[in-house]
């Protein structure tokens, strides 16, 4: 956090021993010792001074080094008190909003700054710090306004274009996201400029904006190459895993990360993994315990942990929505933590209280994870799981947990965790989550004689190889219709526009809006094949299309998040539908589409899964993940490393 701090009034006394000069003196100790980093020194300093003389740059200068030193709550306390003495102080309040943000506290962050006097200047600063607040808690609508005037005060404020971006982005816009992202990189975003990269190409990919796109794909991918492999700086983890097909050189921009990630943070003192009398303590680390995927994908392996063997703590750094999927997670934990307004090494200092023997990242490099909670090494083993397809690239996590398909041992030079693996599927699912209900086509919008090709991705996942592949299917097959999902603003013109300059009658093109899960899986189960893509497979809607009865065609490649649906239909006995090329991914879907017969033997066959497959057995899935964390636990208490834990 740079912010632009007054400087004191030099003294006019020349006496050395007077408190005026004493505390110059200590503010510009101080400084030197913020140059290069020493925030406890810088602290000692500034509050020395603070004691000696009342100029409030000393004070406002004691704040700054607190929240820099990773003291937020002293800061507030700090911030607060400078306000009220000095009520028209515009730093104090932002630096206050600055600590705020630090505990987690987004809307009271904005709403203190919309407390500062109307005769108070607004600085850049200040105004920097209500967009950013308002844009943590969410508040779109409020955050790009805000960051117009940002702007309005320094146009050529790289961050401030950057940040707008992200606020465009999550509301759909992704065009104009990614125009704000390539202005922030012109302007010498240089700080973060790889995950700013990454985040462009998503961005363009989202928007369907292919051959811009693939150019920027390609140069985020050579300056990837072009770095060193010990530089510590900011990456686009996720997106690297989403969108490029090379293990390898996703391992290294995972690596980059986790030292951006760990970088300043001290590990707290290690307990060592021991023999243990009582229950094993798994602890559960998320910002997604409320309406997610993750949620929704593990909360039925969450009630069917064996209370006997198991102490099981779910940790929230994220929002409580109110949700009845949020008061299901509460009630699936033996123990519930909210670390919400808790900073970073707090968090951490929590779970190492509560004494958790393996703690579960379930994140990994996404967005709004808790790396850094994880960097502090609060547990004896620490594990990622589910919420990430593919490495951290993190020393300080110790196993991947996925199977024999999607993390197989011949790929272990390509992860930087020990690969557990499951006997069955890495990815539990929820068979007490309600069946899709009876509907009519006609319900949904879509026509009764068609034969539907669902490929309800998010549109990152569809590149132009994929929208050519489908586009081959309409063409092959004059009855087919493309079934689509209404992501963004952008992506319906767009896709309409290119499968006409590919000979597709616009028409055939489907397009749904978002659902609630209910509704979208009874929707879903009226697609005759779901077509997946690739070199990121559909996940959690993979399985969302297996329970509603409907058969997935993937293609296999090799990378975890390739690998998924190979997975999924290697549960319900489906390994027919994994091809290993576009030719025979092409073969198979015309071959469905043209045998009716076939495709209700497969419906009958997995609405049978449902009850009989290991996919959607939570208790067995329970068991299993349990079997391996004591197998994680028992090497460790008997004082070996960490090693690769095959299936077999």
């Amino acid at each position: 956090m740079a912010l632009p701090l007054p400087a004191p009034t030099p003294p006019r006394s020349t006496g050395a021993s007077s408190p005026p000069v004493r505390a110059y003196q200590r503010w510009q100790m101080g400084r030197n010792h913020a140059a290069q980093e020493q925030w406890p020194a810088a602290v000692a300093a500034f509050e020395q001074a603070t004691r000696l003389h009342g100029d409030v740059a000393y004070p406002l200068a004691a704040a700054h080094a607190l929240i820099c030193a990773g003291r937020p709550d002293e800061a507030l306390e700090c911030a607060r008190r400078i306000r009220k003495k000095h009520p028209l102080a515009t730093t104090a309040y932002t630096l206050e909003s600055h600590a705020l943000l630090e505990l987690g506290l987004p809307s009271e962050a904005a709403s203190h700054l919309r407390q500062l006097p109307a005769e108070a200047p607004r600085d850049h600063a200040y105004l920097t710090a209500l967009a950013v607040s308002l844009q943590r808690c969410y508040r779109h609508d409020e955050a790009i306004p805000a960051f117009m005037d940002v702007l309005a005060a320094k146009i050529d404020d790289p961050v401030a274009h950057f940040r707008l971006g992200m606020s465009f982005k999550d509301i759909g816009m992704k065009a104009q996201a990614a125009e704000c992202v390539r202005t922030a990189l012109m302007l010498c975003l240089d700080a973060s400029s790889l995950a700013a990269r990454a985040q462009l190409v998503f961005l363009e990919r989202e928007a369907c904006n292919w051959a811009v796109a693939d150019a920027e794909l390609a140069t985020l991918r050579q300056s990837v190459r072009d770095a060193s492999p010990d530089v510590i700086c900011e990456t686009g983890v996720f997106q690297h895993a989403v969108l490029v097909d090379d293990a390898a050189e996703q391992l290294k921009v995972a690596r980059l990360y986790a030292l951006h990630a760990a970088r300043g943070i001290p590990p707290l003192p290690r307990r060592a993994a021991g023999k243990r009398t009582e229950r094993l303590r798994i602890g559960y680390l998320s910002t997604d315990f409320h309406t997610h995927a993750t949620s929704q994908l593990m909360a039925q392996m969450l009630e069917c942990h064996d209370r006997s063997a198991f102490e099981v703590t779910l940790f929230s750094a994220g929002p409580d929505d109110g949700s009845a999927l949020r008061h299901r997670m509460m009630a699936a934990s033996e123990h519930f933590e909210d670390l919400r307004g808790l900073d970073e090494k707090k968090m951490a200092r929590r779970i190492q209280q509560l004494g958790i023997d393996i703690l579960v990242d379930l994140k990994g490099a996404t967005n709004d994870n808790r790396m850094r909670v994880l960097a502090y090494r609060a547990a004896p083993l620490q594990v990622n799981w589910l919420g990430f397809p593919g490495t951290t690239g993190a020393p300080f996590i110790d196993y991947m947990i996925g199977d024999p398909i999607v993390t197989p041992l011949a790929d272990a030079a390509n992860f930087s965790e020990k690969l557990a693996q499951l006997p069955n599927c890495y990815q539990p699912n929820d068979a007490r989550r309600a069946l899709p209900r009876p509907s009519t086509r006609a319900e949904w919008g879509v026509p009764e004689d068609a034969l539907l090709l669902c490929a309800f991705h998010q549109s990152y996942k569809i590149s132009a190889e994929v929208f050519d592949a489908w586009c081959a299917l309409l063409k092959a097959e004059p009855r087919a219709q493309l079934w689509l999902l209404l992501w963004n603003a952008n992506v319906q013109s767009t896709l309409i526009a290119a499968a006409r300059a590919r000979g597709i009658d616009p028409d055939r093109l489907l397009f749904g809006p978002l659902l609630p899960l209910d509704q979208h899986v009874s929707r879903l189960a009226h697609a005759d094949v779901f077509l997946d893509a690739w070199p990121c497979n559909a996940h959690t809607t993979a399985g969302e299309a297996l329970w509603a009865g409907v058969p997935v065609v993937t293609r296999i490649g090799h990378t975890f998040a390739q690998r998924v649906a190979a997975s999924l239909l290697h549960a319900v006995q489906l390994d027919e539908l994994v091809c290993d090329g576009a030719q025979s991914y092409h073969d198979q879907v015309l071959a469905l589409l043209r045998d009716p017969a076939r495709r209700a033997q497969l419906r009958e066959h997995l609405v049978a899964q449902r009850t009989s497959s290991t996919l959607f057995d939570g208790a067995l899935f329970a068991r299993d993940i349990e079997a391996l964390y004591q197998r994680m636990w028992a090497r460790a208490a008997a004082g070996l490393l960490p090693d690769h834990l095959s299936a077999a």
